[in-house]
């Protein structure tokens, strides 16, 4: 046996040992596991964003142990268990990939997530966008919709057109304004944000990536901001708008030069 199976089946030994004797581990239901396994998601995203690989590992650890965990309470229910998951994605992936494991042929990446698309169809999947899941936050969510449809064909032919539908979005809500309908500014400014996540898309950008580092860049320079305005012994409430508006151009230049 492998070194890579040997850890594996010590993991979840050590699983199953905290789910007899552990009050804790006894506790935890599929339900109670749910925030937790999201905390993690998002923990490993922060590693992978800082790229500091100490840190992916230990998540990836987390991740793999609440795999296991919900296997296990799955196999006390007669539901599932672990040997069963290995085995149900390792022949998702050999379905998945007739490039690989079959004769299909394949130029780039494209045909191959058309292929993947046009096989879950014969899985039986009812739609293209049936995998999305709704709990996902909207922003990677329109990310994804807008990566399924692609797969299928629907999609701009030029990042020129993409821009031109950015713009239009942009007047609609305009128009909404002046009009003054709150559901139809809601609405036009829900069209705007997902026409920007779909030129982020032909840009080659990320949108979640490249909001998260603005929210830092933000939070950087706003702490800077307190900071200085402490070293007069003031508070940022204390500041006129101009003033704070000083503040922050100051830092942006220092950052900058």
């Amino acid at each position: 046996m492998n070194t890579t199976a040997v850890k594996f089946l010590e993991l979840k030994k050590i699983m199953d040992e905290l789910r007899s004797k552990c009050p804790w581990d006894q506790k935890q239901t599929i339900q109670s596991l749910r925030t937790m396994t999201i905390e993690e998601t998002y923990e490993l995203s922060d590693a992978v964003l800082s790229e500091s690989w100490e840190d992916i590992k230990e998540e990836l650890g987390d991740l793999i142990l609440h795999v296991l965990f919900y296997s296990k309470i799955a196999e006390e229910q007669n539901k599932f268990t672990i040997e069963e998951v290995l085995e149900t994605i390792a022949k998702k992936l050999i379905n998945r990939h007739p490039h690989i494991y079959g004769n299909i042929i394949v130029n780039d990446e494209d045909d191959v997530k058309k292929n993947w698309e046009k096989i879950k169809q014969q899985e039986g999947k009812k739609s293209v966008l049936s995998g999305v899941p709704s709990s996902m936050n909207a922003l990677p969510k329109a990310l994804c919709i807008q990566e399924k449809v692609k797969k299928v064909g629907f999609e701009w032919k030029h990042i020129d057109d993409v821009w031109m539908k950015v713009e239009e979005e942009m007047q609609e809500l305009k128009q909404a304004i002046k009009e003054q309908s709150q559901i139809e500014i809601e609405e036009e400014f829900g069209d705007v944000l997902f026409s920007l996540v779909n030129y982020a898309r032909f840009l080659k950008v990320d949108p979640e990536v490249a909001l998260d580092k603005v929210n830092k860049k933000f939070i950087d320079r706003f702490a800077k901001m307190e900071a200085m305005a402490l070293v007069d012994n003031k508070h940022l409430a204390d500041l006129s708008l101009e003033e704070m508006d000083s503040l922050w151009n100051s830092i942006k230049k220092q950052q900058r030069d």
